[in-house]
């Protein structure tokens, strides 16, 4: 394993994730913009609950939302990620949000049916497909965006739009600042990240060397832990690899206990990553760091992944693109192309024999 060796990661790298993951800072400042921009009317929506629908890459980005303005935004905001809509989800005070990166996921177009049944008012994100013909015909506001690559590559689009969204209809504050913040951190990040800086110099390289042969977990509390979802679904779709995650405070109820058996694969072959960030609520960044001593006592491997920046989206989204660069590494230092995911496309075909 070489992670020095850059082309033996092009050639790993036939469709450049790499590339991806580099303009990740540029694609969530571009979609902001796209957000608040786009073409729809808002003055007769009066929104008391928020249903964002989506599946994969476009859910993470209504996770990460949900998580961000949890504090700030005075109405209910759901992710749902299944077929239908909740029951209370009717009516025109509730709206729904469908976002789809292909505008063909089945689930999320049996919600935005759904939706226009209940009498909800809806808005979908998504690059076309079948979801966008939908709109168009009921005449359904669409906020459009260009990617043609795989849906975890676009969360800045699934995010950001959706950031410029609440904005737009005063559920939170102006997010231009925070914004920002959050882009220059990010560039500032990435330079210390690149493939051609040294593994000795990269904390990105050593942390995916420190994941080779083993199963790793995530942990993360308040607006971290879908992030800790993100880094564990990283890690699945570009390395191939096992991974799990786990949210504080509720793994010191139960997962805690988890750590003593079996010895022969948890002592050698488990790796524990702790999310940490000054923004997080003062209780958790000591559950934080008391979980992780305990994991250590036990003998198993633990480390912290810190964010950076001064406002709590920089903190995510720092700790979005250390997680991205860390899974690709991986995905290389097991000789595997980060792009293709096989596995989903072999069930999406035995699903799609099932109709």
């Amino acid at each position: 394993m070489n992670l020095d060796d850059l082309e033996r990661m092009r050639q790993l790298d036939t469709l450049n994730m790499l590339a991806e993951i580099d303009d990740l800072p540029d694609q969530l400042a571009r979609a902001y913009q796209i957000g608040l921009h786009a073409g729809f009317r808002k003055d007769s929506w009066h929104v008391k609950q928020v249903v964002l629908s989506g599946i994969g890459g476009s859910a993470i980005g209504a996770d990460l939302l949900a998580a961000y303005v949890a504090d700030a935004c005075p109405v209910p905001v759901i992710v749902h990620r299944d077929y239908g809509l909740p029951s209370f989800a009717r009516g025109e005070k509730t709206l729904v949000i469908c976002s789809s990166h292909s505008g063909d996921t089945e689930e999320t177009l049996d919600s935005f049916e759904a939706a226009r049944r209940q009498g909800c008012h809806v808005l979908v994100i998504c690059t076309g497909g079948e979801l966008a013909l939908r709109a168009q015909k009921d005449k359904v506001p669409i906020i459009m965006f260009e990617h043609a690559g795989q849906p975890r590559a676009a969360v800045g689009y699934s995010f950001g739009i959706l950031l410029a969204v609440f904005v737009r209809l005063g559920l939170i504050p102006d997010q231009a600042d925070e914004l920002q913040g959050a882009v220059a951190a990010m560039q500032a990040m990435r330079t210390s990240l690149a493939p051609g800086v040294p593994a000795a110099e990269n904390p990105a390289k050593r942390y995916a060397g420190q994941l080779i042969g083993r199963l790793v977990t995530v942990f993360g509390a308040g607006l971290l832990a879908p992030v800790a979802r993100r880094i564990k679904g990283q890690v699945n779709e570009l390395a191939k690899a096992v991974a799990s995650f786990e949210v504080i405070p509720e793994a010191d109820h139960n997962a805690l206990a988890g750590t003593q058996h079996p010895v022969e694969v948890l002592e050698p072959r488990v790796m524990n990553l702790f999310l940490r960030a000054p923004s997080l609520h003062p209780r958790n960044r000591i559950r934080m760091d008391l979980t992780k001593q305990f994991y250590m006592l036990e003998g198993l491997n633990t480390d912290f992944l810190d964010a950076r920046g001064e406002h709590p989206l920089a903190h995510m989204w720092t700790l979005i693109l250390f997680g991205d660069y860390m899974a690709y590494y991986l995905a290389i230092a097991y000789g595997v192309d980060p792009t293709p995911v096989e596995a989903l496309g072999r069930f999406k075909a035995a699903l799609k024999e099932k109709k």
